[in-house]
């Protein structure tokens, strides 16, 4: 990993105010349910006691999406990165009111994180809805959607894993398919194999899928009159 991401933030960190409900179930799920960072790779099937996929979803906001995802499928163990308190213990409330089992949390950097503490070949999926478009142009270096950034994605990813993205800002949909297409060259110039393929038929955006639950990130777009983007790209052996 370059040093790139390490020095150049793609988050500000704003602690906010957590309501009471927040702040009691944080007390309340965090030593059961969160993960503390450590240069140490999980043990999956330990922390969730089973085999199945392990999907990944970086800034989760709220939560309000990833608890929806977990409860629409048992049959997946969730791992959700959001730097935001507040939105960790609303995450948390969400998994006390609906005894929701396969979710785990960790309030951290999640460039860190995925470095230190995940195994390569070892997610299904991952998934990065909303991220901060940071639209100035000034700014568009603390995009986390770089070139080393997708490359270490790629490392984590199982073959036939998934890398799920969504924007309600054209220019960020643009970028991150320029960004995945520069990855797909590389690959290709270096002859490397599996790579990423665009689940698109058209080679750039993708439908809603139905299982990906409306956030209020979206929902906000829409009512500004933005449009909303899905990109899905997959790490597929080429033959």
């Amino acid at each position: 990993m370059s040093e790139f991401h390490r020095k150049i933030k793609s988050f500000v960190k704003r602690e906010g105010r957590m309501t009471l409900g927040q702040r009691l179930a944080y007390e309340a799920m965090m030593p059961k349910y969160g993960l503390q960072y450590k240069k140490e790779i999980l043990d999956f099937k330990a922390l969730f006691g089973n085999d199945n996929p392990v999907c990944l979803e970086i800034g989760f906001g709220m939560g309000s999406s990833l608890a929806e995802q977990a409860l629409m499928h048992p049959d997946r163990n969730y791992i959700g990165i959001e730097v935001h308190k507040p939105g960790v213990g609303a995450l948390l409330l969400r998994v006390q009111e609906n005894a929701i089992t396969n979710i785990r949390v960790m309030s951290h950097d999640a460039v860190e994180a995925l470095e230190d503490m995940i195994a390569d070949d070892s997610l299904s999926l991952i998934q990065l809805f909303f991220p901060d478009p940071w639209h100035k142009r000034k700014h568009h270096k603390r995009r986390i959607v770089q070139v080393d950034f997708v490359m270490r994605l790629f490392s984590k990813l199982k073959e036939s894993g998934h890398f799920h993205m969504a924007t309600d800002w054209q220019d960020y949909a643009k970028h991150m398919l320029k960004i995945m297409l520069e990855c797909i060259n590389i690959h290709s110039e270096a002859k490397f194999s599996p790579t990423w393929s665009n689940c698109s038929d058209s080679n750039d955006y993708i439908p809603k899928p139905d299982d990906r639950p409306m956030t209020k990130f979206q929902k906000r777009g829409e009512r500004l009159g933005h449009g909303v983007w899905d990109l899905l790209f997959s790490k597929t052996r080429v033959y």
